[in-house]
């Protein structure tokens, strides 16, 4: 048997061969190609040279490089003034170019932060995004979870409001959250403006870890209002004074914000390499979250079959330094983004990887304390990162397990020869057909492969220019969109499933047969009586119907991309409804255009708030005359 070595040295070009003899020896990034221009690797050198000609050298390649050698064609390089440079200019290329054979970190959403906006009365609120000046924001946080939690806090012991600026200037008696002790109604004037700006200031320093000052102003005030017989003033400070120490108590937080770090344990099983991350601001800490690299950019696709039999892979060439790759390739990637800045340490559990990220951040941002060792409360939140770690791999094991077995049995009931290897690049799509009476009618493509759910490749089809519920008109213009022209972000599935009965499958078959395309891949999902889950039938373009029992693992696995398909369509169908109503009933009263309706949807919070308006109320909004109010009042009731 040929080892990945020797068949590397084999496809050597001598072309390429010159081209690393004559690299300096400086510092810098270099990227290997393969055949078809494709990035397989993007790589960091003190000595570009001699790192890159290590590559080539006949012995010590694990298999995993040896297969990649194999496939390279050509390299480029950059120099740089120094390693950490080299580092830097490296994250951004893995970011941005996703090279194959690099360890990549991949998460769908952005950190969410805790919002306290710049307003007269200031909202607190969830927040995702780019942050700006018009607003205090703390975070981020690890998740979204988090980000509630320290709201219900803000409201329970400073009773600061979260309803919108519209909601704020329209309100006439005080809501819900008020009767329970979760806002001071400033919408209505029961709080005076110094005492909600006291309240803000106080929830600023609880969040900047300030709780023993805060407690401290709080039984001050009690006793001045005590003192001066203002006793149901007192009585609200005693109440904050509760609520606080009662958060404090629950959460042990210790108002040392020097404890403030994040902390970044990796961890593997020999299969997959996860580095969990948790934060701990204001003393308090607020959760974790894991990292998984990406599959195939540990392994080559060769080793497919051996993860899809969930095996400890042996063949590498060093666990431990895969895993300080993994950690540094993290830091590198996941603070690139200057939102995800870490405050002044950064807790990690690899000695050996410290060097590193220590120049990294000297580079970049300077000022960062990496430790390795640490002592009294960051070493139990080291401790409890790493429990997590590990029981994060052996979640994801679980998980990767019985989608990969209900990838296999799908195949194996619809009679397909596949490999492990191809059953993890076995790409599903399904369609579905949504609308409300024919009304603002949508279709959905969903996507699954590599035995998950891929959301980014989602899409969302408008269907314009049919009859109004007309599904079969619908299910054609989809698929005519989707298939008729090349899409290179989209390649062509492996299987499409077809939510309907004959009716759409036979539409879709002949939009498949018009188009060229082999109709074999079309399979129709037709629900079972009483639309009950687990009766469903698949139709195949051949006519055969497929029977499975409610347990089956392959109709578990349809279900649920139907389901997701379901799901995307009627939540997009319902969004653009909304937006099509509120449009076409402005859009239909003389002298309403584009600006007086968004003047109108501001002042009033939408349609239905609108819809409650008097004339007067109208008539005060900028362009509306006190006619166009009336006639606007007549046509909306």
């Amino acid at each position: 048997m040929t080892k990945p070595a020797d068949e590397a040295q084999a496809v050597v070009s001598q072309a390429l061969r010159e081209s690393v003899a004559s690299l300096p020896g400086l510092p810098g990034v270099y990227r290997f190609y393969d055949a078809t221009d494709s990035l397989l690797y993007v790589g960091k050198a003190k000595d570009l040279k001699k790192r890159v000609s290590s590559y080539f050298q006949k012995t010590g390649l694990s298999p995993r490089i040896g297969h990649m050698v194999a496939q390279i064609v050509r390299l480029e390089v950059t120099t740089v003034r120094s390693e950490a440079e080299a580092l830097l200019l490296e994250s951004n290329l893995i970011k941005t170019q996703s090279p194959r054979y690099n360890i990549l970190f991949r998460d769908d959403k952005s950190y969410p932060y805790l919002r306290l906006s710049r307003h007269r009365y200031p909202r607190i609120s969830y927040y995702r995004g780019a942050v700006d000046k018009q607003a205090h924001y703390f975070g981020p946080f690890p998740n979204a979870w988090a980000v509630k939690e320290s709201i219900q806090i803000l409201q329970r012991v400073f009773r600061l409001r979260n309803c919108t600026d519209n909601v704020l200037s329209n309100r006439s008696r005080p809501c819900l959250l008020h009767q329970i002790q979760r806002c001071s109604a400033p919408c209505v004037g029961l709080i005076p403006d110094e005492g909600y700006a006291r309240d803000v200031k106080r929830a600023l320093a609880f969040l900047g870890g300030e709780h023993q000052d805060v407690l401290s102003e709080l039984q001050a005030d009690m006793q001045t209002a005590a003192q001066g017989m203002n006793y149901e003033s007192a009585a609200v400070y005693r109440d904050q004074i509760g609520a606080l120490s009662r958060v404090l108590q629950q959460h042990s937080m210790e108002a040392d914000t020097a404890l403030d770090c994040d902390i970044a344990a990796v961890a593997s099983d020999g299969i997959r390499v996860v580095v969990n991350l948790a934060m701990v601001r204001g003393g308090r800490h607020l959760g974790d979250r894991p990292y998984f690299s990406s599959l195939a950019s540990m392994l080559p696709r060769q080793h497919t079959d051996t993860l899809a039999e969930n095996q400890e892979l042996t063949d590498l060439s060093s666990l431990d330094e895969l895993m300080d790759e993994a950690l540094v390739s993290f830091v590198s990637q996941h603070y690139l983004d200057e939102q995800a800045s870490p405050v002044a340490t950064l807790i990690v559990n690899r000695g050996s990887a410290v060097p590193m990220i220590e120049d990294w951040f000297t580079d970049r941002q300077g000022g960062l304390k990496v430790l390795y060792a640490p002592q009294g409360k960051r070493r139990d939140w080291l401790q409890m990162a790493e429990d997590n770690a590990r029981l994060a791999l052996t979640r994801r094991a679980q998980e990767q397990g019985g989608a990969q077995g209900r990838t296999r049995l799908l195949a194996e009931t619809l009679g397909l020869d596949t490999s492990a290897e191809d059953l993890f690049v076995l790409r599903l799509e399904c369609f579905d057909i949504s609308h409300t009476g024919g009304e603002a009618t949508q279709a959905s493509c969903v996507v699954y492969h590599s035995h998950a759910m891929q959301p980014k490749e989602y899409r969302r089809y408008n269907i314009n220019d049919i009859t109004p519920g007309d599904d079969y008109a619908a299910m054609e213009q989809v698929l005519r969109r989707r298939y008729g022209e090349v899409q290179p972000d989209l390649p062509m599935p492996d299987l499409v499933l077809i939510d309907g009965g004959k009716g759409q499958l036979g539409k879709a078959i002949e939009v498949f047969e018009e188009l060229g395309l082999d109709a074999r891949i079309l399979i129709g999902v037709v629900k079972g009586e009483g639309r009950k889950v687990g009766l469903e039938r698949l139709l195949r373009a051949s006519g055969e119907v497929i029977q499975l029992g409610r347990d089956h693992g392959a109709l578990m696995l349809v279900a649920q991309v139907r389901d997701e398909a379901h799901r995307f369509a009627i939540t997009g169908m319902r969004a653009r409804r909304a937006k099509t109503r509120v449009g076409s009933v402005l859009d239909d009263i003389e002298g309403v255009g584009p600006k007086r309706r968004q003047r109108l949807l501001a002042r009033f919070g939408g349609l239905q708030g609108l819809k409650k308006a008097s004339v007067a109320e109208l008539a005060t909004v900028e362009g509306v005359s006190h006619t166009l109010a009336e006639d606007i009042a007549r046509r909306l009731r």
